[in-house]
């Protein structure tokens, strides 16, 4: 009886949660005989409600390994802190040769962004935003740079408190704007 709960729970949360497989790539593993390919997935899980998780899934078939990278994106998945539907605050990332930087932006500006950097924030449930990806373009790293820029971020509470003033200072001039 228990079983069938959790099996529907799980059933539940596969159906809310925005899965995007970013990057397929053929791997090969040489021995003794010759090469063996298997393939390397690359997924994004998120609720479209600021939480967001990648995973990496590798195997000899391409199902088995988009299976096993939405698994891996699952467990791993973190909160992101939004204001709106936007960031708080400008934010860059270095992962491997990746950086990536991102600006919050007015809503109506969309997402600007580009292959892996877009497939995560959309997954996140960022609609506004402007971004810019430099360096190396490899699919992983532009992905995890992503992920670690938006773990740096922090509400206008709390950086209101690190720096001493007030939370209504350090919105965006678009939020402001209502409120004065």
């Amino acid at each position: 009886m228990a079983k069938r709960e959790s099996r529907r729970e799980r059933e539940e949360d596969r159906e809310e949660l925005d899965e995007r497989v970013v990057d397929i790539s053929r791997v090969a593993k040489v021995v003794k005989g010759g090469r063996r390919f298997a393939f390397r997935t690359v997924v994004v899980v998120g609720d479209n409600r600021g939480r967001v998780g990648m995973g990496v899934g590798k195997s000899r078939g391409v199902p088995d390994s988009i299976r096993k990278g939405t698994d891996a994106a699952r467990r791993r998945m973190t909160v992101v802190h939004l204001a709106g539907t936007t960031i708080p605050h400008p934010v860059i990332a270095h992962y491997g040769g990746a950086t990536v930087m991102l600006r919050p932006a007015s809503p109506g500006t969309g997402v600007i962004a580009g292959g892996g950097v877009r497939a995560v924030l959309e997954a996140a449930g960022v609609r506004d935003i402007l971004s810019k990806s430099q360096g190396s373009n490899n699919m992983l790293n532009v992905v995890n740079a992503t992920l670690k820029a938006l773990e740096q971020l922090r509400s206008a509470e709390e950086l209101a408190r690190m720096r001493g003033k007030e939370p209504q200072a350090l919105k965006p001039f678009w939020m402001r704007r209502g409120e004065e």
